[in-house]
């Protein structure tokens, strides 16, 4: 199994998951997926699933990140 690869989605290169002892650490390669940056999944496919939803809520590669609401 490969220690690492690159996160894609919506045709966007997203960054890299690397394995860990208890999973897989993202680093963003796209500023755009900088909130997920560091975090650590158990599962590659729920880092994948996490990078492919925030993926959709981004517009077109190139267009700057929408502003996300903010919960009081």
């Amino acid at each position: 199994m490969l220690n690492h690869f690159v996160v894609e989605a919506n045709k966007i290169t997203a960054g890299v998951a690397v394995r860990i002892p208890g999973g897989f650490r993202f680093f963003h390669s796209d500023p755009r997926f900088r909130r997920l940056d560091g975090q650590i999944f158990r599962k590659a496919r729920t880092l994948a699933r996490k990078v492919r939803e925030l993926a959709q809520s981004l517009g077109r590669p190139g267009e700057p990140e929408r502003p996300q609401p903010v919960l009081t």
